[in-house]
């Protein structure tokens, strides 16, 4: 949820095959209902090397049809008196409901292309996204889950309230340690802000939807 301002592992973990034998990936604790992460979304906006703390609680997974949602929360945001909540929906990159291509909200396979290479992790898996938008990959045994996350709606506030939800964010989540990195794209908006969130175990239940008055 940037400020609305324009400006200038091991490769044999991955395997080829046929579409239609892919399984989803594998299920993590970590990545469960009612999981908490925290940390913060670096925003290269007028004022340089700007960080906003973020709060993320996952409040739906279903990995079978590559689907998430939940709620995230941004702490000190300058132009807000309180937090700002969104509500987002996620698309994991399974290479059955998903690939590694967007096909929407502005983003070009180049685009898509420019912000996984961000991601260490995705270097194995490079020349055959290149290819086909990682189509023939398995990566259910991958330590890694790639998503998309899409904010919908803000949960507290209005639209009028200076951020824009108008982007999403390329998400890379760590099996092992629950660690999320992710880069927001926007071309209405700064360029590669970076999102990096850790998991948390305080209170496991997060912040519900009741916790805040819906618009």
């Amino acid at each position: 949820m940037p400020v609305r301002v324009v400006e200038s592992s091991a490769p044999s973990q991955v395997s080829e095959g046929a579409n239609s034998e892919h399984t989803s990936p594998q299920a993590c604790t970590l990545l469960s209902v009612g999981q908490t992460f925290s940390g913060t979304q670096n925003v290269s906006g007028l004022q340089k090397d700007e960080a906003w703390r973020v709060n993320v609680c996952i409040q739906g997974c279903d990995l079978e049809h590559g689907y998430l949602c939940g709620t995230m929360e941004a702490l000190n945001v300058p132009m807000a008196d309180t937090p700002v909540v969104t509500f987002w929906e996620g698309e994991i990159v399974d290479t059955k409901n998903y690939t590694f291509f967007t096909g929407k909200w502005e983003a070009t396979p180049e685009d898509d292309i420019r912000h996984w290479t961000k991601f260490t992790s995705f270097s194995p898996l490079t020349s055959q996204v290149e290819a086909d938008g990682g189509k023939s990959l398995d990566l259910s045994n991958y330590p890694y889950i790639f998503m998309r996350w899409k904010e919908q709606y803000f949960v507290n506030v209005g639209t009028d309230c200076g951020l824009t939800i108008a982007g999403f964010y390329y998400v890379c989540f760590s099996c092992s340690d629950g660690s999320i990195n992710g880069f927001y794209y926007d071309p209405n908006s700064s360029p590669f802000q970076k999102l990096e969130l850790k998991s948390t175990n305080e209170g496991r239940s997060g912040f519900s939807f009741s916790s805040y008055e819906l618009r």
